[in-house]
């Protein structure tokens, strides 16, 4: 078996103008990898040599800088003379190009479903001084067998702004279908670029076409700064309004019309998605609402996107119908819950306690107290409810981040209802 460095390489998994990637075995942490093998003279093309180094050197430059759960994460490299490769997480299933023709075209909540998750992660990479420069179906992967379902990754940061702002060569990095006009325009660019070109992205998606057709680079690049796409939904009759307002936002021409920041383009997604939602039982929630919900909660205000997409990954999500008993007085009890939705009411020998509503916690004293797990109050349902669990075996099996801010918010949590108890006392 051929071997590269401390890697043995498996088979090829596809080749490129530069490159040939492999699947590779690292016998040392007993994991499948992806080794990206630059051609042995790449780096001494006379014309673009400078750009591949550039181009590698770059993706060596994020080990352990993007540790995120829908980005690929970059093992290992090596970059010199004589021998240049990148070591990846191995993603078994295909890219989004699969999906990107008329008759292949996901259903509209998937579509919505992958771009929210592309917004959390590139918004991840921005906090952490990256604008990927180079979004498009290509770069990101579906990690199962069918792109219907399961989990997304953003791939090749090869093209990557690390750092502050900077010009860019438009023949020399990118892909001119998915540029923004500022980046045609060869002007300095941020993470602003990147939401334009996943816009291109959600519009290829919906429609199975790129919103401008074009037959050479000239007359691309003519249309990218001057003409307006026609809407998805003259393309799709099924596209609701709120998705047309979404593609038109994040690729608007102008800056000061465009998305600010992930963090909006993301939350006008989530709202289109439930408000065509609206009576879907809470355990067949998409990941991202899930995802929504629990970062709207002031519990979670301190965890990083990173550690709620993990609770996202180990809580269990239902329904439960008004008058319904949740917790019950004196039982044994190895889990505690989250109010998503609804209203709840805690009672302790008939008498109500407290009256719970949307992003409380409860039943957590089970879970953090030290001796024998009982409940201490009854919980029951007011309203049609749905409910976030999460079991202590779960917690404790979580990474150490995520379980300490879940320690901390738990502090906060008591700290606030003794308070209350407090100011109940003093006017009692």
């Amino acid at each position: 078996m051929q071997k590269i460095g401390k890697y043995e390489l498996v088979r090829e998994l596809g080749r490129g103008a530069t490159s040939t990637v492999y699947l590779g075995n690292d016998r040392f942490t007993q994991r499948q990898v992806a080794v990206k093998v630059a051609f042995p003279d790449i780096l001494k093309d006379p014309q673009r040599g400078r750009l591949y180094t550039h181009i590698f050197l770059n993706e060596a430059a994020l080990i352990g800088r993007l540790s995120h759960p829908h980005i690929v994460q970059t093992y290992d490299a090596v970059v010199d003379d004589h021998l240049c490769y990148i070591v990846m997480e191995y993603v078994a299933g295909g890219t989004l190009e699969t999906v990107c023709s008329s008759d292949g075209l996901l259903p509209y909540e998937r579509v919505v479903e992958i771009i929210f998750k592309c917004t959390r992660a590139l918004d991840f990479a921005f906090r952490a001084g990256i604008t990927h420069r180079d979004i498009k179906p290509a770069n990101i992967l579906f990690t199962g067998v069918d792109p219907r379902q399961g989990d997304i990754k953003i791939s090749d940061f090869g093209a990557a702004i690390i750092g502050s702002p900077e010009r860019t060569l438009v023949l020399g990095i990118g892909s001119p279908a998915y540029m923004s006009p500022q980046q045609v325009r060869d002007q300095a660019l941020d993470h602003q670029t990147d939401i334009y070109s996943l816009g291109v992205v959600m519009y290829q998606l919906l429609t199975g076409k790129l919103p401008f057709q074009a037959r050479n680079s000239y007359d691309l690049i003519y249309q990218i700064i001057n003409a307006e796409p026609r809407r998805p939904s003259a393309l799709r009759s099924d596209i609701p309004a709120s998705l047309d307002a979404i593609v038109a936002r994040a690729m608007n021409k102008k800056l000061n019309k465009r998305y600010a920041n992930w963090t909006e383009f993301a939350h006008d997604l989530a709202q289109a998605f439930r408000d065509r939602r609206l009576s879907l039982p809470a355990d067949q929630m998409a990941d991202f609402e899930k995802f929504d919900t629990l970062r709207s909660f002031a519990f979670f205000a301190d965890f990083s996107d990173v550690e709620i997409w993990e609770v996202v990954r180990f809580s269990e999500w239902s329904h439960v119908s008004p008058g319904a008993m949740i917790i019950e007085d004196g039982m044994p009890g190895d889990c505690f819950y989250f109010l998503a939705e609804g209203e709840l009411k805690v009672l302790k020998n008939g008498m109500i306690l407290d009256l719970l509503t949307t992003g409380e916690c409860f039943g957590e004293m089970a879970v953090i107290g030290k001796a024998t797990p009982r409940r201490g109050a009854d919980v029951v349902a007011i309203t049609d409810t749905k409910l976030v669990r999460v079991a202590g075996s779960a917690l404790q099996s979580s990474s150490q981040a995520c379980r300490m801010h879940f320690y901390q918010s738990f502090l906060g949590v008591l700290s606030e209802r003794l308070s209350s108890a407090n100011v109940r006392l003093v006017t009692f």
